[in-house]
C-alpha cells in the first residue's frame, strides 16, 4: 500500500513523497538507486534514529549514495550530515533490493526501485542531533522501544535484521 510519506508532514508546506511496499497501485519504477543506512549503537547498546523533516517518521540515519562516492564513505557521510555524529562502519546488516519498495520522488520526476545496503556502524565522536532540513530529530533509543515508534514504510525490516544478531548479512 501506498504510504504519503507526508501525512502528518512536521514542516507545513514541504513537498511529500510517497513510498510503496508491495502495493498494487504503484507506479512503475523508472530507475535503480543506490542508498545507504546504518544501525549505529553506542556503549549502552542504543540504536541512532533520526526524524524526518517531511513525515514526521523514524528511520536510520542514511541516503542515495553520490556519483564518485564508496557506499561506506556514503553511510558515513549521511550519519553526520543527519544526526551529527562520527561513525566507524563496522559491518554489514543487509542487502535490501526488494523491487516492490518504490519511492516517488515530492517532484514526481523520479520514481526509483529502492537499493539499500544497510550497515552496522559505532559511534565514535559527537553527540546526536538533527541538520534542520532533512532531519527534525536525532536520538538514542533503548531497542525494546523502538517498536513502539512510528517508523518509516520499510525501516521496521531494516532495523529487525540490524537488532537481530545474525552472524550473516541479510541479503534478498
Amino acid at each position: 500500500m501506498g504510504t504519503d510519506v507526508g501525512a502528518g508532514s512536521m514542516r507545513p508546506g514541504l513537498e511529500l513523497r510517497r513510498v510503496h511496499v508491495h502495493d498494487s497501485e504503484a507506479p512503475e519504477a523508472t530507475v535503480v538507486t543506490p542508498s545507504v543506512f546504518v544501525a549505529v549503537r553506542e556503549e549502552q547498546g542504543r540504536l541512532l534514529l533520526v526524524r524526518r523533516c517531511d513525515s514526521g517518521g523514524w528511520e536510520l540515519p542514511g541516503g542515495r549514495v553520490d556519483v564518485g562516492e564508496s557506499a561506506v564513505g556514503a553511510a558515513v557521510r549521511e550519519v553526520a550530515e543527519e544526526a551529527g555524529l562520527r561513525v566507524r562502519i563496522t559491518g554489514l546488516v543487509g542487502l535490501f533490493t526488494d523491487p516492490a519498495h518504490i519511492v516517488e520522488a515530492a517532484t514526481g520526476r523520479e520514481i526509483r526501485q529502492q537499493f539499500v545496503v544497510c550497515f552496522h556502524g559505532w559511534a565514535v565522536w559527537g553527540r546526536p542531533h538533527p541538520d534542520g532540513h532533512e532531519t527534525a530529530d536525532a536520538a538514542w533509543f533503548d531497542p525494546a522501544d523502538v517498536e513502539a515508534l512510528r517508523l518509516e514504510p520499510g525501516a521496521r525490516r531494516w532495523i529487525h535484521h540490524a537488532l537481530s544478531g545474525a552472524s550473516d548479512p541479510h541479503l534478498e
